[in-house]
């Protein structure tokens, strides 16, 4: 098979002088739990080795490079949106708006943003860039991701403390088969996304409807 090589991105702006950070977000596919975004602002002078996209990356290596990132990184920030607040605005205005929480939360002034995709943030007191392919382009933007990655399935890790029955930690909400089958006897919690089509499919089958709301037990 033949490997696809992605052109090297060129920030419009020098790096040396000028802070450009990158976010990215995890949690888009899942069924269920926050959209979780990550901003973050590398020091050009203490790079990080192996850092790429967190998809690219087994979640050993991802739990490895998490403390590295923020260890040598100037500045990070983690921002989410809520399963109501995905339901409420969809999935990309939350994860759009995620990655306007964090770098909120990153609590340090840049002068621009690389966002991986195709959808620049708004409501930004910055310019924001959208980079294609940038979590493996753009340094700023994988370090993003794998801090998003990361705590996102930290918090599947405490769901599934709270709730094993519906093994959160082997599926991390994605909609599996063994995931769907589980959900066909089990209540759908809160931390479910109920806009997406296979949760309105199971609470439609429930058929429960009190005063014109839907409701799910």
């Amino acid at each position: 098979m033949t490997k696809i090589v992605l052109e090297p991105y060129i920030c419009p702006i020098d790096e040396t002088i000028y802070r450009v950070c990158g976010a990215d977000e995890a949690g888009r596919g899942p069924l269920m739990g926050n959209v979780v975004a990550a901003c973050v602002l590398l020091d050009p002078n203490n790079p990080i080795e192996g850092l790429n996209d967190s998809k690219q990356l087994s979640e050993k290596k991802r739990d490895a490079l998490e403390p590295l990132i923020k260890e040598k990184a100037l500045a990070y920030g983690i921002g989410q949106c809520t399963p109501q607040e995905i339901d409420t605005m969809n999935i990309l205005n939350a994860s759009l708006e995620a990655m306007r929480r964090a770098y909120i939360n990153m609590a340090c002034e840049c002068n621009l943003m690389l966002v991986d995709g195709n959808k620049v943030v708004k409501n930004l007191p910055i310019a924001c860039e959208a980079v294609v392919k940038g979590d493996a382009r753009v340094a700023q933007i994988a370090a993003a991701s794998i801090l998003a990655k990361v705590e996102r399935d930290r918090q599947m890790y405490e769901l599934d403390k709270q709730y094993p029955e519906y093994q959160f930690a082997k599926h991390k909400g994605y909609p599996t088969k063994a995931h769907l089958e589980l959900l066909q006897k089990l209540p759908i919690l809160d931390c479910y996304r109920k806009s997406y089509g296979p949760i309105k499919k199971i609470l439609a089958a429930k058929d429960i409807v009190v005063d014109d709301q839907q409701l799910w037990f």
